[in-house]
């Protein structure tokens, strides 16, 4: 078995923290997603002895730190790795087909702006031998791929963000194939025959051409599902990290953290080297290494690395590396090396 992931997508709708690194490397709580993600899939790593992981990138100017930070998350997993490349973002089908010479055999795919927790994947593949789709019940489908099912979880449609409600169960990134030369082989008719959506060439719409022709498709639903396809859900999805780790009796707060005459409402993560001082930090905060936060109220927001934020009132907000920040109640949402200072 082999397991794909695709990282290759502008990352748009988190703009500007995606303007430099791919979604997969934001860093969320101390940990980058696609590490996280990593952390998720050792298990099923181990019980099916996967001896690969696909990445497919885009061969921007940033490809060989990205190429050195795969790398070194695979090193440490023990764990071989191939890169492909799309050069060009035409769609989760197209970035998927760009590793078509390691299409081979059963494979799982999944999509580096997801996350799930404690899903029992091993189970479901050794018990089912019919592909799978992980789902979840949503209350905005037309933002995603959805699935119709009968009542024993075959999918009998599928269908890319539809205009009228059809379905709330929608795809949430994650898909087991038991046989990758099938799937290269509809890929491949998507490409040769242009059969675009919106543009672009859909993995929903390769998996309904499957299912026309005779592939059975079963759908199993997850119980935690943390998307980072916005700023919203980045936010939320943080929130819901902090409280699981939170109630693991997982060490939130770094030992070398100074704090000065300051609340911490928890659940908040403070990494190594950062000062609080004179300030009222949570509920549902992370915040990255040699940061620092004076006179300050936060809650409900990430801040990256190396940021100063002084006499602020921030709530749903996400502020990047090396900010330099001074400003009245606000909700933001700020890149790497902004200054911003309203005094």
């Amino acid at each position: 078995m082999k397991i794909l992931i695709p990282i290759a997508g502008k990352g748009m709708r988190l703009y500007p923290h995606t303007l430099c690194i791919p979604k997969a490397f934001f860093s969320i709580a101390g940990k980058s997603i696609l590490k996280r993600l990593l952390d998720e899939l050792f298990e099923l790593i181990k019980y099916f002895s996967v001896k690969e992981i696909i990445f497919v990138i885009r061969p921007n100017e940033q490809k060989n730190e990205i190429e050195e930070k795969l790398k070194k998350l695979t090193y440490d997993i023990g764990i071989s790795y191939t890169i492909y490349y799309q050069e060009i973002p035409l769609g989760t089908a197209d970035a998927i087909l760009k590793a078509k010479e390691s299409l081979i055999g059963p494979i799982i795919i999944v999509f580096s702006d997801s996350l799930f927790n404690k899903i029992s994947i091993k189970g479901k593949i050794k018990k089912y031998s019919e592909n799978i789709i992980w789902t979840k019940k949503v209350s905005n489908p037309s933002s995603f791929g959805v699935v119709n099912c009968n009542n024993s979880g075959k999918i009998l449609n599928f269908i890319e963000k539809p205009n009228y409600f059809i379905s709330d169960l929608a795809i949430v990134g994650l898909y087991y194939f038991n046989n990758g030369l099938t799937l290269k082989k509809e890929l491949q008719y998507l490409i040769d025959n242009d059969i675009k959506n919106n543009k672009e060439y859909q993995l929903t719409s390769v998996l309904e051409n499957m299912r026309k022709k005779g592939e059975t498709f079963i759908s199993h639903t997850v119980k935690d599902w943390m998307d980072f396809g916005d700023k919203r859900n980045t936010i939320c999805s943080n929130s819901k990290i902090l409280s699981m780790e939170y109630k693991n009796n997982s060490k939130l707060i770094h030992k070398n953290t100074i704090i000065k005459n300051s609340i911490i409402l928890n659940p908040c993560y403070i990494e190594k080297n950062s000062i609080i001082e004179n300030s009222i930090i949570g509920p549902y905060v992370s915040i990255g290494k040699f940061t620092e936060i004076k006179n300050t109220r936060i809650k409900r927001s990430l801040i990256q690395n190396n940021t100063k934020i002084v006499y602020s009132n921030l709530k749903n907000s996400i502020i990047g590396n090396y900010v330099n920040y001074k400003e009245s109640e606000k909700e933001v949402n700020i890149g790497d090396y902004s200054n911003i200072n309203n005094s």
